[in-house]
């Protein structure tokens, strides 16, 4: 029995643990890129901020899965994406575009967009399940501008857009990034897969596909993929009028797992123990009872 208890504690250790050695591997691979970059190396600079991005995003769906996210791993989460997709595209970008003079400052304001994009969704939305984000994720806009670079060395855009200048078109698109991030545009989540429903399969066949062309084309596929990922978001605010009605919260927070504002914990060892209940009526602990404002029971006179 004890050998049992043991056994089962240190798998309980391993599968709490998992989810952030995926998010230190998230962070390795940012670090990874920041050293490709200064190599000069910034093909392969981006697509380490690609590998991050996927580890970004397994990481939380292993904690859901294993339903061991903590307030511990979701601050170190932010803290790592601030790197790989914060501090590495910044600066890929500086070393491939923005080198001279004060060029540095556009890559400085994408730097800033990311982190108050990163604080202010660990205090709207932060642990909670999502269907929308509230401003372009920064795990999208970091492998955006880091992907246009292999982008910008395919044969296609050579041939037909190579006579552009290219810093100021990455200029002007680090700045629509950067605004996105900070602004109250609403993305879509990824969507989930399911064999049971057409919605489901949609949803599958549609992921399956761009899984194929990430691996198949990679320098075609993902600038594309990411800009119209950017582009719909935004699409879908102006001409579906979404800035004018965005919800006050989260569309799927459980409803249950939020105090109503009209009601308090009384605890009844404090008011003395002839007032103590046997046990409450939703099979809480003893001694404990939800309430309505204001203030303790008025007991009727005598």
């Amino acid at each position: 029995m004890i050998r049992r208890r043991e056994g089962a504690g240190r798998l309980q250790r391993g599968v709490i643990i998992l989810p952030s050695a995926f998010t230190l591997g998230n962070l390795f691979l940012g670090m990874w890129a920041i050293v490709a970059a200064e190599r000069g190396d910034l093909i392969w600079a981006a697509w380490f901020i690609v590998f991050a991005a996927i580890t970004d995003n397994l990481d939380g769906r292993i904690a859901r899965f294993t339903r061991t996210g903590s307030a511990f791993g979701s601050e170190l989460d932010s803290l790592v994406d601030a790197i790989s997709f914060g501090v590495a595209p910044a600066f890929l970008l500086y070393r491939g575009y923005f080198a001279e003079g004060w060029g540095w400052i556009l890559p400085f304001a994408y730097l800033t967009a990311v982190v108050i994009r990163l604080a202010r969704f660990n205090i709207q939305q932060g642990g909670h399940a999502k269907r929308l984000f509230i401003g372009l994720p920064s795990p999208v806009a970091g492998p955006m501008l880091a992907t246009f670079y292999p982008f910008s060395q395919t044969s296609w855009f050579e041939a037909n857009l190579g006579h552009l200048n290219l810093p100021p078109i990455l200029a002007g698109l680090t700045i629509g990034v950067s605004v996105l991030m900070v602004s109250q545009v609403p993305y879509p989540a990824v969507p989930r897969v399911s064999l049971r429903t057409w919605t489901g399969r949609g949803h599958l066949a549609w992921m399956a596909t761009g899984t194929a062309l990430a691996i198949t084309v990679p320098r075609y596929y993902f600038f594309p993929a990411m800009a119209g990922y950017a582009c719909l978001g935004l699409a879908r605010s102006v001409f579906l009028g979404l800035l004018d009605r965005l919800p006050d919260r989260d569309p799927l927070e459980d409803v249950s797992d939020v105090e109503p504002e009209e009601t308090r914990i009384v605890d009844y060892e404090e008011l003395g123990r002839e007032d103590e209940p046997a046990e409450s009526a939703e099979g809480g602990r003893p001694g404990s009872l939800l309430e309505p404002r204001p203030g303790p029971r008025i007991e009727p006179l005598d």
